[in-house]
Formats: C-alpha cells, sequence, structure tokens
C-alpha cells in the first residue's frame, strides 16, 4: 500500500505579517495533484490541520474544500487532532465524514479501534493517537502521574493490545502528534513540556510497522520506522534551511517500508541576514535575496537611522528587524530580552529566585515550580479545548 504522510498544515496562520492562504490554497492543490499522479492509496494527516482551536472562516473553507476534493479521488485518508486543534470542534460529523471515507480521529478513548484498510496481500491497521494531552487524559489511560511518554505508552498498550487479537500478518500503521526524542524543533511549534520533560522516546511505538508523526516542522527521520513529515510550509525564519515535503511510503506485504521524500511548493525563500545595516545595503553577494522573505539583524553600535525603511527599498520582503549590537554577554547595556533568549519559562523563575536569594532554589522548591508551571499549561489547554 503507498501511503502519502503529511501533518502540520496550521490552516489560518500567517508568517509575521503575510497571510498564508494563498500558499496553503496551493499546497493543497500540489497534495490532490500529488495522490492522483503517484497512485497513493492512502493519505496521513498527523495533526495540527488548524493553527488555533477557533479557525478563521476561510480556513474552515479550505479544509472543507480539501476533504472534498480527497473524497472526489476515493482515496481514504486518516486524520488525527494536533495540540493546535481542538479536538472536538475537528471532530464534529467525524461519523458521517468516515462514510466519505475520511476517517477523523480526534477521540483519545478511540486509540485502539483503528481504520482498517485492504490492498491485495491483506488488512492493515491505522490507529489514530490525536495529541494526547498529560493533564486531560491521565486518567482515561490510568496513569498515576500526567507525563508525555506515559499516556503515550498507555496509548499504545491499547493499540499493540488490538493488533495482537487481529489476524496473524496484520500490518500496522500509527498516527502520533508528539515530540519524540531525537527530533529537531523549530521557533514555531508551540511548547508542550509537562514536568519539564516534553520528548517520549521512540522506543514507546515499537511494535508497528510504520509511525507517521506530527509537530514538528521539519521533515526528519527518526528510525526507517519513525517519521517525521513536517510542515509544508514555512512558519518561522528559523526554518530557513528547512526542505519542505511530504512522505511517500510504500509499505509491502512484508511490512517492509520504503520512504521517497517529495518536495512541496516554496511560496518564497527564507533569508537571516546579519550585518550592520551599511554593509546589507551595499553587498552584492546578497542580491539573490532580494526576491525573499528576510529577517536582518543588525549589528551596528548605534541604532541607525530609518532602518526598516531602507532595508525595504533593497529587500522589499523584509518582514523582520532585530538589533544586536556586538556587545559582550557581560557588557551592562546588552538587553534583557537578549539575556534571556532561549530560556524556558521554568528556568527563568530558577533564576529569579538565585538573583534574589542569593542561592538557586532547592529539591522541593523545584519541585514546587514544576508543578506550578505544569498547572498553568494544563489549565491554558483546557481553556482553549473547552471554547
Amino acid at each position: 500500500m503507498r501511503l502519502l504522510h503529511t501533518s502540520d498544515w496550521h490552516l489560518g496562520r500567517s508568517f509575521h505579517r503575510v497571510n498564508m492562504l494563498d500558499a496553503q490554497t496551493d499546497f493543497i492543490g500540489h497534495l490532490v495533484e500529488t495522490v492522483r499522479e503517484r497512485a497513493v492509496d492512502a493519505v496521513l494527516v498527523a495533526g495540527d490541520v488548524y493553527d488555533r482551536a477557533v479557525p478563521p472562516l476561510a480556513a474552515v473553507e479550505l479544509f472543507d474544500d480539501a476533504l472534498h476534493r480527497l473524497a472526489g479521488l476515493g482515496v481514504p485518508t486518516v486524520m488525527i487532532s494536533g495540540n493546535h486543534d481542538s479536538a472536538r470542534r475537528l471532530g464534529v460529523g467525524a461519523g458521517l465524514i468516515d462514510r466519505a471515507g475520511i476517517h477523523l480521529r480526534t477521540e483519545p478513548s478511540a486509540a485502539g479501534t483503528p481504520v482498517v484498510l485492504a490492498d491485495a496481500v491483506g488488512e492493515i491497521a491505522f490507529y489514530g493517537l490525536p495529541y494526547l494531552e498529560p493533564a486531560l487524559v491521565k486518567d482515561e489511560f490510568g496513569v498515576e502521574k500526567a507525563g508525555h511518554e506515559a499516556v503515550l505508552a498507555a496509548a499504545m498498550d491499547r493499540v499493540r493490545a488490538d493488533l495482537a487479537a487481529r489476524a496473524p500478518g496484520t500490518r500496522s500503521v500509527v498516527l502520533a502528534h508528539a515530540f519524540v526524542t531525537g527530533g529537531e524543533a523549530s521557533d514555531s511549534e508551540r511548547d508542550i513540556t509537562v514536568g519539564g520533560v516534553a520528548a517520549v522516546p521512540a522506543g514507546v511505538f515499537d511494535g508497528v510497522d510504520y509511525v507517521a508523526l506530527g509537530h514538528l516542522h521539519g521533515c526528519q527521520t527518526i528510525t526507517e520506522r519513525v517519521r517525521y513529515s513536517g510542515s509544508p510550509l514555512a512558519y518561522s525564519f528559523s526554518e530557513t534551511d528547512h526542505r519542505k515535503s511530504m512522505w511517500l511510503v510504500d509499505l509491502a506485504g512484508d511490512g517492509t517500508v520504503t520512504a521517497e521524500r517529495l518536495d512541496c511548493p516554496v511560496p518564497r525563500p527564507l533569508a537571516r541576514l546579519r550585518g550592520t545595516l551599511d554593509d546589507l545595503l551595499a553587498d552584492p553577494a546578497l542580491t539573490r535575496y532580494e526576491d525573499a522573505w528576510v529577517e536582518a539583524t543588525l549589528t551596528d553600535p548605534v541604532r541607525p537611522a530609518d532602518p526598516m525603511a531602507r532595508l525595504t527599498d533593497r529587500f522589499p520582503g523584509t518582514l523582520s528587524l532585530v538589533f544586536a549590537p556586538d556587545r559582550a554577554p557581560d557588557d551592562p547595556d546588552v538587553t534583557y530580552a537578549r539575556r534571556l533568549a532561549g530560556r524556558t519559562d521554568r528556568q527563568i523563575a530558577e533564576d529569579f529566585v538565585a538573583h534574589v536569594r542569593g542561592a538557586g532554589p532547592d529539591e522541593r522548591e523545584l519541585t514546587v515550580l514544576g508543578e506550578a508551571f505544569d498547572a498553568v499549561h494544563a489549565d491554558a489547554v483546557a481553556r482553549e479545548v473547552l471554547r
């Protein structure tokens, strides 16, 4: 069976101030053409269909169009909700849509109930594991401590139990939305850290033939059987070096997996430029970036006059302007924001304790801080889900 693995469409999202709807529409067209031209047997969408729980109408209309076009091809689609989606909203009408060959899997309780498709060799069970927010699903899976590894492991136990009860030789595919150890993150993914831990080991998914992952925006191979497709479009300048693509996966009758990477359309290249304003405006080597979307980091010791207007004269696609004068990290003029760059909220809180008291938090205090941040995170997720 030939599978097309994609994820993280983030319909409705913009790139800085640029509306991405046209680019997302082009991607959906590319997806449908790929399904037709490459004789795809099933499409897998591993979560984050939308960018937020209540997406704009234009994004919903594009999603509706995508479902109609895929259903019109007669090619089954298996789709799960991600951490940006409202599982309840995305899952509305799932039973009815299922009849058209579009299989939405948004309920954690259905983790062990697969969509079963067949090819000339036999049956393939597709298990959809929507994003599992530990604080919200720990009771469903009977785990004592809310954590990503614990709830995913419990969900996979249900998958393996169902698979064991099926005919010998039944092949299996899991769709999951998670941060798996070994994956490389970018700035555009929402933090899902709980208890200071976001990543789960790839071994959690042992026992199935292929795992189609979503959440991380870079296309990545964790193992030959565990892969991220990444997002089809760049959603932050941290993705400048990404090659946006999908996986075309051939699942043989014996469970052997072969995968080919298929490129997605690029609406406009990205560039991260760094230097003094005069250098950026004069350097002939930067000519190739004049049609790109640009993030410019200015290293001038003193902020120059009208930098954005001058940059856009040469680089009309300049979307982000950062001031980072070349100074030593301990220079008193280094901005507070630069000192905090790359640090989590929890690390900042720990640093604050050390600053005001002269010593960092002890183990008991670390536990209290961790529980407090986890409680705030869980409350924010619950509010999002219930919108």
